[in-house]
């Protein structure tokens, strides 16, 4: 390749001029950009991941992102706000994927600043204070039948895996369901529950 004024200049970044960058200028990158932020990024990742069992496995799907998009140019210094905007859209595509939304994830979506086509102001109102009034009356079922419903519900076990889980007959998992219908149903919809 024959030298230009451009591709000589001193201080010029590899991987500008549309080529792929090479991997040991990658290398020499991620370890001078990114890994210096591997500390911040747990913590973002931590603050806004409710399991933390998947928080390792998280980061090195940021860092596998962060090498795939690099390797085609690098970013424009600093790294930092490319790092994130990659750690911002994981999450949101993992929650994307995930079939059920669990209740107290729905609070951190706000933080993450999706950009969907949202409701009106008013109808996020409400819906706010349905998930209130939901979680409000979950809290108010005795202990075992809320796991119940939380784990039929929410975790979508089968009466089996519920009645394993909980070490009770399959007889009473459904009658705690039915009783934790009843009563939430009484208590978001107004009347009292019944005794």
């Amino acid at each position: 390749m024959a030298e230009t004024p451009e591709s000589n200049r001193e201080g010029s970044d590899p991987g500008r001029d549309g080529a792929r960058v090479s991997a040991p200028e990658l290398e020499a990158w991620f370890v001078r950009e990114v890994l210096p932020l591997e500390a911040t990024l747990m913590h973002y990742l931590r603050h806004h991941w409710r399991n933390a069992s998947e928080i390792a496995d998280l980061r090195q799907e940021v860092y596998m992102r962060v090498c795939e998009a690099a390797h085609k140019e690098l970013p424009h210094p600093p790294a930092k706000p490319f790092v994130f905007a990659i750690a911002r859209n994981l999450l949101i595509d993992r929650i994307r994927r995930q079939q059920i939304v669990p209740i107290d994830a729905v609070s951190d979506l706000d933080a993450l600043n999706i950009a969907v086509d949202q409701p009106g102001p008013d109808r996020q109102v409400i819906a706010r204070d349905q998930l209130r009034k939901v979680q409000s009356a979950l809290d108010r079922l005795p202990p075992r039948c809320r796991e119940a419903v939380w784990l039929k519900k929410v975790e979508g076990l089968t009466l089996r895996e519920i009645a394993s889980r909980m070490a009770i007959s399959e007889n009473t998992v459904d009658r705690h369901l039915t009783d934790g219908a009843r009563v939430l149903a009484d208590l978001i919809y107004g009347e009292e529950p019944k005794p």
